[in-house]
């Protein structure tokens, strides 16, 4: 599990499936930034992890200050599953 920065908006939610560090992720929460005071693109600040992680991030067994944090341009994010690909 670790915390992703995306610089730009590729269009993807909570529970989207995204392709990174070549390995399919899901991004167990998204939080928009910057819409209104900073910088000059949106950045979403998502915490990613393989499913076989989401019982951690749910019962919130790990320390969010000791994930890995790393930030990558929107363009280079690969969607496999996205928003409009999720149920309702």
């Amino acid at each position: 599990m670790q915390h992703l920065i995306v610089r730009g908006d590729p269009g993807i939610r909570k529970d989207a499936v995204i392709e990174y560090d070549d390995e399919e992720q899901v991004l167990f929460s998204v939080q928009r930034q910057g819409d209104f005071h900073g910088p000059d693109e949106v950045q979403l600040w998502c915490v990613i992890g393989t499913e076989s992680e989401r019982e951690t991030f749910e019962k919130r067994q790990y320390v969010s200050h000791w994930l890995d944090v790393e930030a990558i341009d929107a363009d280079a994010l690969t969607v496999v599953k996205g928003k409009g690909d999720l149920a309702v």
